[in-house]
Order: C-alpha cells, then sequence, then structure tokens
C-alpha cells in the first residue's frame, strides 16, 4: 500500500488536493506500479459545478471524500481555497492531467483504456491518441451509452485486457457513481473520471483558446459557445456565495 502524507484542502465538505500537475502525475504512477489488491486507485476532479451538486447529493459528496486524488479543476476552486485562508498551489485541469498520463503511458509502457461519451467519441479518441503516440497501448474504446443488461459485459471487456488507467468520461455524477460501484472490481491500477475530457480529445468539442485557459475564464469561452448551458452556469456565482459563508465562519 501506498502511503503518503495526504495535503487537502476542504471545500464546502470536499477534500482537494493541494498539489500540482507535476506531482498528480507522478503519484498516478505510483498507483500503476503499486496495485492494490482490494480495489483500483480512483482519480476525481471537482470544480465549482461538482462541489455545488454535491452539497445537493450526499451520496456524490461521501464518493468524493473517498477519492485517492481529488485535483482542482476549476480556477473557481483555487479562488475559494485562497478566501478561506487555505490557498491551493493551482489549478490542474482535468484534460491536462488526461493528456500528461497518457503521455506516461506512451514513456512508460503502461496501458489505456477508454469508457464513455456517445457512440463513436471513444473510438475518435482512441484513434487521435494512437496517431499522437505511435505505439500506444490502447486497450479499448466503449461508449457511455449501453443498457444496465449490458454492464456486466463491458466490465468483463474492460478487465480481460486489464488497462493500467481507465479513463471514463460519462458526465457527473453519473461517472463518479458508476467508478465507486466498481472499483473493488476493475483490474486496473488508476481509473480517472474525466467528464467531457473524451468529448475534446475526440474533436468533438473545441477547447477554450490558450489565453483563455491561462486567465481562468474557460467558463466564459463555454458560456459563449455553448448558450445552452447557462443554467449550469449558474452554479458559479451559488458557490462563490457559499464560499463567502464560509468564510465568515472561519476568518
Amino acid at each position: 500500500m501506498i502511503e503518503r502524507q495526504r495535503k487537502v484542502v476542504n471545500i464546502l465538505g470536499v477534500p482537494v488536493d493541494n498539489i500540482d500537475i507535476k506531482e498528480a502525475v507522478n503519484l498516478i504512477e505510483k498507483f500503476i506500479l503499486e496495485l492494490d489488491d482490494i480495489r483500483c486507485r480512483v482519480v476525481y476532479t471537482p470544480n465549482p459545478e461538482m462541489i455545488m451538486k454535491a452539497q445537493e447529493d450526499r451520496e456524490l459528496k461521501g464518493i468524493l471524500n473517498d477519492g485517492d486524488l481529488n485535483i482542482p479543476d476549476g480556477i473557481g476552486v483555487v479562488i475559494a481555497s485562497k478566501l478561506l485562508g487555505k490557498p491551493l498551489k493551482c489549478r490542474v485541469a482535468g484534460y491536462d492531467l488526461m493528456m500528461e498520463i497518457i503521455k506516461l503511458c506512451h514513456q512508460k509502457d503502461y496501458s489505456i483504456c477508454f469508457l464513455g461519451g456517445q457512440p463513436g467519441v471513444a473510438e475518435q479518441a482512441k484513434n487521435r491518441v494512437e496517431q499522437m503516440y505511435k505505439g500506444i497501448k490502447v486497450t479499448g474504446a466503449y461508449h457511455g451509452y449501453f443498457s444496465p443488461d449490458y454492464e456486466d459485459v463491458i466490465l468483463e471487456e474492460i478487465n480481460i485486457k486489464a488497462p493500467d488507467v481507465l479513463f471514463v468520461g460519462m458526465g457527473v455524477p453519473k461517472q463518479e457513481k458508476w467508478i465507486h460501484k466498481y472499483k473493488g472490481e476493475l483490474y486496473s491500477g488508476v481509473c480517472m473520471a474525466v467528464g467531457g475530457s473524451l468529448d475534446v480529445l475526440a474533436g468533438k468539442v473545441k477547447r477554450a483558446p490558450r489565453a483563455f485557459q491561462v486567465l481562468g475564464l474557460e467558463w466564459l469561452y463555454r458560456l459563449v459557445t455553448q448558450p445552452w448551458r447557462y443554467k449550469r452556469m449558474l452554479a458559479l456565482p451559488r458557490f462563490m456565495v457559499q464560499i463567502l459563508k464560509e468564510r465568515k465562519k472561519v476568518m
């Protein structure tokens, strides 16, 4: 078992690891190399929207509290940590971490698998990764729209090839609940929830330009280019209101 001094910041009841992307990649490699006989290690990506969902979904909050690594995916989480007097080092975007893990797997000959997205998305992601990294081991690509009756088949197919890393993109909270349900049955070293990152990797959705990423304004880019997401974006001001209330209690 891996022993480490885990440093986390509590954001509205959700633990977020105080870690940068290089440290996260190094830790994930340790997870791969030191397989747990009981279950695979799980990585979640809390952002303000997910943390607000967790306020209403006690099951989701419990799952996030049981994660092995929770990266600060969202500039709002970093700002919140500073307002609460326990600043996180930096934002670690889920997409960026996924791509760094893929690069690591190519370099060290670890295997990966994709699960999630609409039919065709995971396969497109697989094809793109294989074009980017010649010889990389991608053991499978499965869409996330399978019926409950087919769930055992998917699990068996994944386990037959036992990928070192399984990326799951089914949206919040479905992906977190699926991972939590099956983490004791998956023959993988690491299972990471990646949300819509599979759509970006597959080329179905365009990521915000670099300038928006640097300024922490990816949410604004998504709002402008995908205005139908406005209801989801309302979680951001609600999140900051809750953080300011929490700040009054702790400061």
